[in-house]
């Protein structure tokens, strides 16, 4: 069962399993930010949250961060992200946001930021006023996926290093997995390994993961799985 967690006295986070999204609200109205992976009732857990009409913008389209996307007509996602979504079974309408848009909550700004990489339309989201990003899956201590359709990891050190030009405009870094919050020194550590991933420097040991022989290569700051 999800576990609700307040962060502020209008941020929520909802801890699904193995992975969390997240539920802002503005004086306009709020925005749920994923939408699990086992709670097709997500929008109704964030109706219990605010009074507010409530809208969802996806980070990206892995299965579980979509479980409760059925329950919204459109919703925003990059449309670099739509093939990922539909592959998986997602349905509904894509509204498309990039590099530089912003959905305003009123009185609560955020800004889009695109990282693919960890697939093809991440994107990571500014929330402006409380310096605070919002990253997915691509910035975490935990393990990061990139192995399979859709990974990049050549994409993946360029959008870890585009971040780094907006690093003195948030404090903290909210991910979908691993600990909440990590600081922004984890990006130049990301950027590090990723670097000697590709380098062929790293070490890697032979896990599974869903059936597949995959590579784990362990950093103190995160591990990546690679194809």
């Amino acid at each position: 069962m999800a576990e609700i967690i307040q962060i502020d006295e209008h941020s929520w986070r909802i801890e699904d399993s193995m992975v969390r999204f997240f539920v802002l609200e503005g004086t306009q109205k709020a925005l749920m930010i994923d939408s699990g992976m086992n709670t097709p009732d997500a929008a109704e857990i964030a109706k219990q949250l605010t009074s507010k009409p409530l809208e969802l913008l996806n980070t990206h389209a892995d299965r579980d961060h979509i479980s409760g996307n059925g329950a919204f007509e459109s919703f925003y996602m990059s449309p670099a992200e739509e093939e990922n979504y539909r592959a998986a079974g997602g349905k509904g309408t894509v509204v498309p946001v990039k590099e530089g848009d912003t959905i305003d909550l009123g009185e609560r700004v955020l800004e889009i930021i695109d990282i693919p990489g960890h697939t093809p339309g991440s994107i990571a989201i500014l929330d402006i006023n409380n310096r605070v990003l919002i990253s997915g899956d691509s910035l975490q201590d935990g393990h990061i996926f990139m192995f399979g359709q859709f990974r990049n990891i050549d994409a993946y050190v360029p959008s870890m290093q585009k971040l780094l030009t907006y690093k003195e405009r948030f404090d903290e870094i909210y991910p979908s997995h691993g600990t909440l919050p990590v600081k922004p020194s984890i990006i130049e550590e990301l950027i590090d390994a990723a670097k000697e991933i590709r380098n062929g420097r790293a070490v890697a040991e032979e896990v599974d993961m869903f059936g597949n022989k995959v590579k784990l290569f362990k950093f103190p700051c995160a591990g990546f799985l690679c194809g």
